[in-house]
């Protein structure tokens, strides 16, 4: 239990619904429709349109989605409802391009958006609601106003350069071609008559419309392949989750594309070595975390990649073998001498559970900040650079290739006891979220912390040869961590963002947390 004389929140507590996201207003629109009759699935598309709006850096429409869906039998679907690059990128057209790389802002980086099919799948197969019904709240707070909120404002000034530069971006993602101020409206009329649209004429109005239109005459008048015929062929895929187990309970992760592999992989590694003999504010804790995440991480650069171009070999990344191997590579007194190269993203994450404990693990993104920071000028939305996680090596399997997705960092997860769901929770932040999904793991199932306890736990990650130390991490870990060679520096900004609910089924009730580095909250009713 936490210390009630310092700074801090309380987890939440719940009977009959909960929501935890990034935004108050998110929350509350979850909880509005909740208790309105709509269930968890209805309730995510909604809170997922509204951040779209109070969150613009993080998420839009003109990003992708993923989601783990478990219903009260136990049973998990998941969802990859991430986009493809266009049928032109071909072999030959990398060839003749002389890239080296797909850059962060490069009008290669914009794949075909995958949220809005998402949430359509999303709402056909699990929800009550349709699209026009969902897009309701963030309709009117696109057209009425949001206030923009302290950590949405802390952000917002790194991306401002990039959409100055852009047509689109200057006119519906500045007040006044400057960067709004904490407590300051912004209004976003072009997006709402998108999504207004889209409610009237479902997502074909996306994908085959003038939506379409608009996306594909700005993209490829920068030079972009993306045609018509490569928005009229998306469709999001229902897939099989994977899993491990840990701690006696099952984590479910989406497969690849998406990452959960990568975190899978490191809960294999620390189950073989164990961590209940060491404190949870140990040097041996934190040390074992990192070595784990490294070894995971130099698995993920190597095989992740679109199953339907390489067949990663699943079963063997999550063997008892393989995760003995890579437990024997960690020396408990000297760190490994290993650098991964990895990048930055911006993304949203929220978990709904309702009444009947339909539970929802969903997350959104455009990748970096306001993605490519290339915005429609007719419809306002700013586009995703996924396609900067492809590599340009024709003999790697994440190679970019004709209407392929790139390996993707935004993954849900959900947690099973007994055969039925026991948490619903992500940890957002492009290549940190492996690491999250690891330490609140282990928060929550090794040293029994509450969700929010275990999402507000000081946070280390290792990237580009050095390991980021949150300021709260303790000196005392700190210096045994330098002392066995890791190279410790602050991380330009918190680390991630999650959002967590497990489901107490003893006592009938839900308990939610939700991260302290972002605005939001979890409220349960």
């Amino acid at each position: 239990m936490r210390n009630f004389e310092r700074p801090g929140r309380s987890a939440a507590y719940g009977t009959r619904g909960m929501a935890a996201t990034s935004a108050p207003l998110a929350t509350l629109a979850a909880i509005d429709t909740l208790r309105a009759g709509g269930n968890a699935a209805d309730a995510a598309v909604v809170a997922s349109a509204v951040l779209c709006v109070v969150e613009p850096a993080m998420t839009g429409v003109g990003g992708d989605c993923f989601a783990l869906v478990g219903t009260p039998d136990g049973k998990v679907s998941g969802l990859n409802a991430s986009g493809r690059s266009g049928l032109a990128a071909d072999s030959e057209w990398l060839k003749a391009s002389g890239l080296a790389e797909i850059a962060i802002r490069s009008i290669h980086a914009i794949t075909v958006p995958g949220a809005i099919d998402g949430w359509a799948e999303l709402l056909r197969k699990f929800g009550t609601m349709d699209l026009a019904e969902a897009l309701k709240p963030a309709i009117r707070m696109a057209e009425e106003g949001v206030p923009v909120t302290p950590r949405v404002a802390w952000d917002w000034p790194e991306d401002t350069p990039f959409l100055e530069a852009d047509a689109g971006g200057r006119v519906h993602c500045l007040k006044d071609g400057r960067t709004p101020k904490v407590g300051e409206i912004m209004h976003y009329p072009a997006l709402a008559r998108s999504m207004r649209l889209i409610g009237k004429e479902g997502r074909d109005a996306f994908y085959k419309g003038a939506i379409a239109e608009d996306i594909v005459a700005t993209v490829r008048a920068k030079g972009s392949l993306l045609t018509m015929d490569d928005f009229a062929a998306h469709q999001s895929t229902w897939v099989k989750p994977i899993s491990t187990e840990f701690m006696g309970h099952e984590v479910l992760e989406i497969p690849p594309s998406g990452q959960g592999l990568t975190a899978l992989i490191a809960m294999n590694i620390v189950s073989q070595i164990g961590l209940r003999r060491h404190a949870p504010d140990s040097v041996e804790r934190h040390h074992i975390e990192i070595e784990a995440m490294k070894i995971a991480w130099e698995l993920r650069n190597r095989h992740i990649a679109d199953p339907d171009f390489h067949e990663v070999p699943v079963d063997e990344l999550l063997s008892a073998k393989t995760a003995q191997r890579l437990a024997a590579m960690i020396d408990m007194n000297r760190a490994l001498d290993i650098d991964t190269a990895m990048r930055n993203s911006d993304t949203i994450y929220l978990s709904v559970v309702d009444e009947k404990r339909l539970a929802v693990s969903f997350i959104n993104s455009v990748y970096d900040g306001f993605g490519s920071c290339v915005v429609t000028p007719k419809t306002g939305i700013a586009l995703q650079n996924r396609g900067a996680c492809f590599v340009t090596d024709p003999g790697h399997p994440n190679c970019i290739g004709p209407r392929k997705r790139p390996l993707h960092t935004i993954i849900p997860a959900m947690v099973k006891k007994d055969g039925l769901v026991d948490m619903s929770y992500g940890v957002m932040g492009g290549d940190y979220q492996p690491m999250g999904h690891l330490t609140v793991a282990v928060n929550r199932y090794v040293y029994g912390m509450d969700p929010q306890e275990a999402i507000d736990w000081a946070r280390y990650f290792p990237k580009a040869g050095k390991v980021q130390v949150e300021s709260t991490v303790p000196e005392h870990v700190k210096d045994g961590l330098m002392a066995k060679g890791h190279a410790l520096v602050a991380p330009p900004w918190p680390l991630g963002g999650g959002q967590a609910i497990a489901i107490d089924r003893e006592n009938g009730v839900l308990v939610g947390g939700s991260d302290p580095r972002k605005d939001g909250f979890a409220l349960g009713y």
